[in-house]
């Protein structure tokens, strides 16, 4: 049996417009709060979403998969306050009642490979022979992974294990190198700029843009 993709707000305007009016009423409120899930009539994106805070309650009152809830969650928590405030609406306003949201999350996941892929190859050629041949290693396990999510927008199945695998090796040995090193390893460098919150803004910025995208 063949499992029919969640539609988004299960193909009804009418919900997506009852859960934009409780965003809008809470934001009014001054009661969308970072750090909280739902507390005394105040929460996150998800507790003032739901006025509750449980993330497998999307699919069921929205439409919307339970990884979005999660992936819509954490942005909001690694906004700055300000854009974090708006985050919620902004999240729901996106989305067009009755689209398949599915293909979302592997493009998604295409443009984080490919700023992680830019981001090695811009550090070849300036810490020496034996960090290069990391930066190829690691290079080489995220376009394989990279392979696996093109393939899965294209509705094909793909053994993912092991590339992820290889990745996360490639991944480490790089990051071990650039410590004693100080070169700019991928893992490094997203943690520094997640300290600067532009990482969640650019994975804000990205998904809002994918969520227009989405269609039927």
């Amino acid at each position: 049996m063949t499992t029919q993709p969640l539609r988004a707000f299960h193909g009804d305007q009418a919900i997506k417009d009852k859960y934009l009016a409780r965003i809008r009423a809470h934001a009014a409120a001054d009661a969308i709060t970072q750090g909280i899930g739902w507390e005394n009539g105040k929460g996150c994106a998800i507790g003032c979403t739901l006025e509750a805070y449980d993330h497998s309650r999307y699919p069921i009152e929205l439409g919307l998969p339970e990884w979005l809830a999660r992936l819509e969650d954490r942005i909001f928590e690694g906004l700055p306050k300000a854009e974090a405030m708006a985050w919620p609406e902004a999240f729901l306003e996106a989305i067009t009642p009755g689209a398949n949201l599915e293909p979302v999350r592997p493009k998604l996941a295409l443009r984080r490979i490919d700023r992680l892929i830019a981001l090695q190859n811009g550090n070849a050629g300036k810490h020496g022979a034996a960090i290069d041949a990391v930066i190829a290693q690691t290079v080489a396990a995220l376009t394989q992974v990279r392979q696996c999510h093109e393939a899965e927008i294209g509705g094909d199945t793909c053994v993912i294990t092991a590339a992820w695998s290889a990745a996360r090796s490639a991944a480490w040995s790089a990051w071990s190198a650039a410590w004693s090193a100080r070169s700019a390893a991928w893992s490094a460098a997203w943690k520094q700029e997640a300290a600067e919150s532009a990482a969640w803004k650019q994975e804000a910025a990205d998904l809002l843009e994918l969520l227009r995208e989405a269609t039927a």
